[in-house]
């Protein structure tokens, strides 16, 4: 009966049950459809996607290279772990001193000329090798300065009497090396890092080798490649060379492209080398290498330094600004030694010491 004005019986009401919502969770009665098409696409079960900004890149950009430094800090560490160790009368001879992070230090490095045994380079079974590289080294604190030592100078060797300074290392190793140079030159040496040659080249490859720039070297050592020697070959100008390549540049003496080189020219180029690794370290492409430099680095050492202190003491050199190349001044005699005046000897060490 429908309602009119005049009617007095009650409306004739229906009732509609409500269409049931699509997705339950907001409000009462769950998500509808126009919430579903809203303009910012949000809706039950879809996450807001956060917008990529400046400050967010750069949070994720440290966290990665706070990883890397992580992993690269533990490889050193865990290699460290099996680094051999110079020997008790070395680690006698040297001075107390820092690890050489926050304050400056003084580290004899040694390279000798011992071969792999087996190879056939002429002297891989001999003993007694004598050390092709001596240079001292100032590092941390800001400091930085190197002084080469050639292998040819004459000094008095405890024990031993007055001969090339090479000689101590074939005598006595490291421990009486240590000794001639703090007695001939009258400074503390605080620690030692003997260079592995055989490994030296692993080292060098693990940094994708290194940039060098210097005049023209020929050499063949012990016999070129063929006789299980080196052959180089480097015109004048920068070059990258790999670790085979900087093994026969550091050892070389007889340069074919200029016969009036001596052993210190050797020590010049071996500076140089010695930069380009400490370069490609800091460099782009030594930090996407790192943790492979981290592994190798304790293994072409020997040294008196336990893992966290060398790892202080090349962090310390790698703060530290390049050092100029600096050379022992001598003076060549007829028989091919060298003869370093007092005078200039104290000069060198007074600006070695001061950093210069």
């Amino acid at each position: 009966m429908r309602d009119t004005p005049n009617s007095t019986e009650a409306p004739d009401y229906r009732v509609y049950r409500a269409r049931r919502r699509l997705l339950p969770g907001r409000g009462d009665g769950g998500w509808s459809l126009g919430d579903l098409r809203r303009r910012d696409g949000r809706g039950p079960g879809r996450r807001t996607r956060k917008r990529v900004t400046v400050g967010r890149v750069v949070r994720w950009l440290a966290a990665a290279v706070a990883l890397w430094l992580l992993v690269s800090l533990g490889a050193f560490l865990v290699s460290g772990l099996g680094a051999a160790h110079v020997d008790s009368e070395a680690q006698a001879q040297l001075d107390p001193g820092s690890s050489g992070l926050l304050s400056s230090t003084t580290t004899l490095i040694l390279g000798s000329d011992a071969r792999p045994k087996g190879s056939k380079e002429p002297g891989a079974n001999a003993s007694g090798s004598r050390s092709d590289t001596i240079m001292l080294m100032r590092s941390g604190g800001g400091t930085s300065a190197k002084l080469s030592i050639p292998r040819d100078t004459i000094v008095d060797i405890p024990g031993h009497g007055r001969t090339k300074i090479n000689a101590a290392y074939a005598y006595g190793g490291a421990g009486l090396a240590i000794k001639t140079i703090k007695q001939y030159l009258g400074i503390p040496i605080n620690h030692v890092i003997e260079i592995n040659f055989q490994n030296f080249p692993t080292l060098i490859d693990s940094m994708g080798g290194i940039d060098y720039t210097g005049s023209c070297v020929v050499s063949v050592i012990n016999g070129g490649y063929r006789n299980g020697g080196i052959t180089l070959h480097l015109t004048a100008g920068t070059h990258h060379i790999d670790g085979k390549r900087a093994l026969a540049l550091a050892r070389t003496r007889k340069n074919a492209c200029n016969h009036a080189e001596d052993d210190r020219a050797r020590v010049r180029r071996q500076q140089k080398i010695l930069a380009g690794m400490k370069n490609r370290v800091v460099s782009p492409a030594g930090f996407i290498r790192l943790p492979w430099i981290s592994w190798q680095t304790p293994r072409a050492i020997r040294t008196d330094m336990g893992g966290p202190s060398l790892l202080a003491f090349t962090g310390g050199v790698a703060a530290s600004g390049t050092a100029p190349t600096r050379v022992l001044p001598g003076t060549p005699t007829p028989t091919g030694s060298l003869i370093v005046t007092d005078a200039r000897k104290r000069a060198a060490v007074q600006q070695f010491l001061n950093g210069g």
